[in-house]
């Protein structure tokens, strides 16, 4: 007989292992350490009572008694989002305050149409907007300065149990001046196209830890290693530098969506690698019923123009690059 003692925790990591086919995988898509998802699925198999991976497999694959409890763990999963919806009706609509954190591009393409949506559905919430980069979003949601942020799953959160449900996928792009010779083509770019030119990128110039922003990812998938003239977390002001002439930018298609982009001229980048945006939360922390409208409301809503919209269902993995070799973008 199956132990009541089943914590739903347990159930969260053994379907993670399931969807991304092993324990470091799950732990990335979980936000949690691998030991911890190991710890939940050994539990858990105590608690039923009989194995539900076999382990010896790469990747990691369920056994017949694993594959029966992934039904009822879903299952599972499903209702208790069903309960939490339901329990809503009784509470008379949410109420209160909602500190929200977003990026630049994320918060001008996305949140205008949800913000109008909640103040008509939800009249009684109230959502306070604060906007930063990537690597602010992590610590302000830690310290609990705000409940919910939207920001990519790269680079990855460097502390704490944060949780995240991916919402869209874009491509990334390269904003090229007018008058060169790349801007005259509409097709994708290669990253060997432009490895030795002066490149602009998002996030922030640093020396100590080598950025893990999606540009850095696609070029040591490629071989390279991006070291860029400079960086800024305002899409303006990458299109603004670019069109002085400093190099050329690469950023997310939403960041130049929302640019003005008068004299320069916008190209997909050929690779795996692409922009993932998720709304995340801190799981150490209690999130009110407000915030979990808003959160529900953002699982919800349309994605993007422009974008793609994330499998809602499946777990997102960071892909393995290549190891790079140096390459330095200004050497011509």
């Amino acid at each position: 007989m199956l132990n009541t003692d089943v914590r739903l925790e347990w159930l969260v990591s053994f379907l993670a292992v399931v969807e991304t086919g092993g324990f470091s995988s799950a732990a990335e898509a979980t936000h949690r350490s691998q030991p911890r998802v190991s710890m939940h699925v050994a539990s858990l198999e105590r608690a039923v009572g009989v194995p539900v991976l076999d382990r010896r497999k790469r990747p990691s694959a369920v056994t017949p008694a694993g594959a029966a409890l992934l039904r009822h763990a879903r299952a599972i999963l499903q209702e208790v989002e069903l309960a939490e919806a339901e329990m809503s009706s009784f509470r008379g609509g949410a109420r209160g305050v909602v500190n929200f954190g977003a990026y630049p591009s994320a918060s001008a393409a996305f949140m205008p149409q949800v913000l109008r949506d909640l103040a008509e559905s939800e009249p009684d919430i109230t959502i306070s907007l604060v906007e930063t980069d990537t690597l602010e979003l992590d610590s302000a949601l830690l310290r609990g300065e705000i409940d919910l942020c939207l920001r990519p799953v790269t680079p990855r959160p460097k502390q704490g149990a944060i949780r995240t449900r991916p919402l869209w996928r874009e491509q990334l792009v390269a904003v090229i001046p007018e008058g060169d010779p790349l801007a005259e083509e509409d097709k994708p770019l290669d990253v060997a196209d432009i490895a030795h030119r002066d490149l602009i990128s998002i996030g922030r110039l640093e020396s100590d830890v080598p950025p893990s922003f999606e540009a850095y990812q696609l070029f040591r998938d490629e071989g390279y290693e991006l070291h860029p003239v400079q960086a800024t977390n305002q899409p303006q002001s990458l299109v603004s530098m670019v069109r002085a002439g400093l190099g050329i930018g690469l950023t997310n298609a939403l960041a130049a969506q929302i640019s003005d982009l008068s004299g320069v001229r916008v190209r997909a980048l050929n690779g795996p690698h692409e922009r993932v945006v998720a709304v995340c939360w801190n799981a150490d922390a209690v999130l009110s019923p407000a915030a979990r409208t808003v959160l529900t409301a953002l699982a919800q809503a349309p994605a993007p123009a422009g974008t793609r919209p994330v499998d809602r269902s499946r777990p997102v993995v960071r892909q393995v690059v290549a190891p790079p070799r140096q390459i330095h973008p200004a050497s011509e």
